[in-house]
């Protein structure tokens, strides 16, 4: 027996009853959700099964193959975990956005055609910058504007790059794309914006931070993967994502390490690490396209594991600096082990889901002859250990004593690490289930001397390093402070440009107004003395001097007449 019911039609008509239900019934429906999409999933059946035309396209709002098939699996992975970690929410916006969101996410990567993909990029946009509101305050607010106005102008380059690929192709199907046209370079830009390429990015650190506790977790998992999604099915073997990849997995490091808000340090490491995946992907082999989308999927639990121990953290204590926190292993000794787990899983310890993932893509880097990537990929690795393997979980449970003493997380949440938690080490200990998902055979065995010694060996270093700039003093301080990031650009650059513009311009604009509007106001005073009611023009004349107007001109033309 196979399905064809498209899975996100079980995310939206679960979102509807979600709105009308309260108390337990509501938590049992929302855990129901992912569940019964996740059966629906294994009895998909393959190819395109949901197909119609629509106006002059060939729409395919099924698509079902072993890359959108991974994707789907972990984000109803990523949906179940955010659920659980909500469970104790009370607010109805977050439960039903977050599982409008996530519907979106999985019908965006069963979309057979790029219209329909584009009506699911802009409903991610929609959906989820309610999770950013939901935190109430002025400043997610403005944050949540600045969001959507990206997100949504994403979702517009994405339709004038599908519109124009239609002149040049006659199809909206949604396969190997290319840079062959101006079509593709404008998708590719829909795609790179939501995916945070360098100088892009700036809308997901603003954000992220932003957002409820539980709202990041929704976040952390979709937009950026359903991007690496979409960049994996349409621009395969694109050598420019090779060093946009490499850049973004090293820019991010500088700023993680000076960042003194822990969930901000989080959202850099997760640009950080989508860096591998748009490297894998722009390299394009079967081996890096594995370790491209195989890094994204064990990426999403280890991500949502690390920003569901800092959204504990902020529940419990209501503080989220490095400079506040410290000290609470005391009191939330399990929600720091979930953390540690983490941190292991995404600084790629062996036996740790990170390890048999990014592995993959280092090593495809060196066998495609790319030396000086592959150098900054291991540069970025030391670096991830040093801000998420280390940073994070010494600065919030270790390092000096706060003296915050709180209760441990609530139930719910440490349930939903526990799960992520035990997923990390499952595939980092096991990762045949995972490897048998992939899109191509895969021929690589993570766990060889050579792989294990040269991960142990930057591991160690990166850790001896840390030691020392710490003792040394070398290490720089967690301090409260503004780090100026590409955002400066359009929310302080763009603002103080155009005041100066108005204030060299404005004058100059107001006199030339002001000079034309005098000379409107002469000429209409001019027509209207000559033409109005009062006008001479307009005047009322005696009958005698008509005729002997009338006379007089006849006499000319009589006279002109005789003389010529």
């Amino acid at each position: 027996m196979t399905s064809s019911l498209a899975p996100f039609l079980i995310f939206y008509v679960g979102a509807g009853l979600a709105a009308i239900t309260r108390g337990r019934l509501r938590q049992v429906l929302l855990m129901a959700i992912p569940l019964v999409g996740g059966i629906n999933l294994f009895y998909l059946g393959r190819g395109d099964l949901v197909a119609f035309g629509l106006f002059d396209y060939d729409l395919i709002l099924l698509r079902v193959d072993k890359l959108s098939f991974l994707f789907s699996i972990v984000f109803h992975i990523a949906a179940f975990l955010g659920i659980v970690f909500a469970l104790h929410v009370k607010d109805t916006t977050q439960h039903v956005s977050g599982i409008l969101y996530a519907g979106s996410s999985i019908g965006a990567v069963f979309a057979g055609d790029l219209i329909t993909l584009f009506i699911f990029w802009e409903m991610t946009a929609i959906t989820s910058v309610f999770l950013i509101l939901a935190r109430k305050s002025s400043r997610s607010q403005a944050t949540a504007m600045r969001y959507l106005i990206i997100q949504v102008m994403s979702g517009v380059i994405l339709l004038a790059g599908v519109l124009v690929r239609y002149q040049q192709t006659g199809s909206v199907e949604f396969t190997f794309i290319g840079l062959d046209g101006p079509g593709g370079a404008l998708i590719l830009l829909a795609f790179g914006i939501k995916a945070a390429f360098p100088l892009l990015h700036s809308w997901l650190t603003d954000a992220y931070p932003e957002a409820t506790p539980t709202g990041t977790i929704f976040l952390s998992a979709f937009t950026t993967k359903l991007a690496v999604y979409a960049l994996a099915r349409g621009f395969p073997g694109t050598e420019i994502l090779i060093y946009v990849g490499a850049t973004m997995t090293a820019f991010p490091i500088f700023y993680a390490v000076i960042e003194n808000d822990l969930r901000k340090v989080l959202s850099y490491s997760l640009i950080n690490q989508v860096g591998f995946m748009v490297t894998g992907i722009g390299i394009g082999t079967t081996l890096a396209l594995n370790g491209a989308v195989s890094h994204a999927f064990a990426h999403i639990i280890y991500k949502a594991l690390l920003f569901m121990s800092m959204g504990a953290v902020l529940f419990r204590t209501g503080k989220i600096n490095g400079t506040d926190l410290g000290g609470l292993y005391k009191s939330m000794p399990l929600t720091s082990i979930f953390c540690i787990v983490g941190a292991a899983s995404i600084s790629a310890f062996p036996l740790f889901s990170g390890f048999v993932a990014k592995s993959m893509v280092l090593a495809a880097a060196v066998e495609e002859g790319h030396p000086i990537v592959w150098m900054v990929l291991l540069f970025a690795s030391a670096g991830v250990f040093h801000h998420s393997g280390i940073k994070i979980p010494f600065f919030a449970f270790f390092a000096h004593d706060s003296g915050i003493r709180c209760k441990e997380a609530p139930f719910n949440m440490l349930a939903a690490m526990a799960v992520a938690a035990f997923l990390c080490i499952a595939i980092g200990v096991y990762p045949a289930p995972l490897y048998s998902l992939l899109p191509f055979e895969v021929n690589f065995d993570p766990y060889t001397a050579g792989h294990v010694l040269a991960q142990a060996q930057l591991l160690f270093f990166s850790a001896l390093a840390f030691t020392y700039l710490k003792l040394s003093g070398l290490y720089p301080p967690e301090m409260v402070g503004v780090n100026v990031d590409a955002e400066w650009s359009y929310r302080r650059l763009l603002p103080r440009a155009v005041s100066a513009f108005i204030a060299t311009f404005g004058p100059i604009d107001h006199a030339v107004r002001h000079l034309a509007m005098r000379g409107t106001q002469r000429v209409i005073v001019w027509i209207f003395r000559h033409h109005g009611p009062e006008g001479v023009l307009a005047a009322t004349m005696p009958s005698g001097a008509m005729v002997l107007g009338v006379v007089s001109v006849l006499a000319i033309f009589l006279l002109l007449y005789f003389v010529s």
